[in-house]
Parts: structure tokens; sequence; C-alpha cells
């Protein structure tokens, strides 16, 4: 199974996914968005998976950034316009492989999910 990791290398989150990843021994590829830009036909095909809500974090300083115009009028459409303007807008980690999508790090979860 090939699996692609998309994020930003510099933040925590990835860091302790990356760090799970190799200490199962797992093979992947990482994608950082900040080097080598968010891929639309990805973002929209996670959009389209998991929906924008739970691509997009809502939590970060980036959102809080956005007016509150773009923010109040948020869909699936405009989620993959400000992606990709904004990449640390999109939720860290995206786990991606043949058959699995997954927004965001949890131990149990990835370890379920890659078992």
């Amino acid at each position: 199974m090939a699996i692609t990791v998309y994020g930003i290398k510099n933040c925590d989150t990835m860091k302790k996914a990356l760090k799970w990843l190799d200490e199962q021994g797992l093979e992947y590829h990482f994608h950082d968005y900040k080097k080598d830009g968010v891929p639309e036909a990805q973002l929209r095909r996670w959009i389209d998976a998991l929906g924008w809500e739970t691509v997009i974090n809502r939590r970060g300083t980036t959102w809080r950034k956005l007016d509150q115009s773009t923010r109040d009028n948020m869909d699936a459409e405009s989620a993959v316009a400000a992606a990709q303007d904004n990449p640390s807008l999109i939720k860290r980690p995206i786990l991606h492989s043949d058959n699995i999508i997954e927004a965001g790090f949890e131990e149990g979860r990835w370890k379920t999910l890659l078992g």
C-alpha cells in the first residue's frame, strides 16, 4: 500500500505522525504543502470524502485571519480556493493511500487503518 502524508514539515502534529510512521516501520511519501503546493485534485477528493468542515482547520490562526464574510460563506468550492491560497488552512496531516483518506493524527485510529 502506497502511503502519502500531506502537511507542513514544521507542524508539531506532523512531527508526531511522521515519527509514529517511522516507529511502525511503514514506508510513506511526505508531501509538504509549503514546498510542493496543494494538489487541487487531491484536495477535492479529500473534501468529497470527508467534507470541507473536516479538511479545513477551523481552529487555527489561518482560519481566524480570514475575513468574517469568507468564513461565514465557506462551502466546498470556496474551501478549495481558500486552501490553495492558504495551505495552512488544511488540517494536518492528511493520510492518503489507495483506500484511506484520514484527516488529523490520532495514533489509535491510524493503527487501526494501517494495522
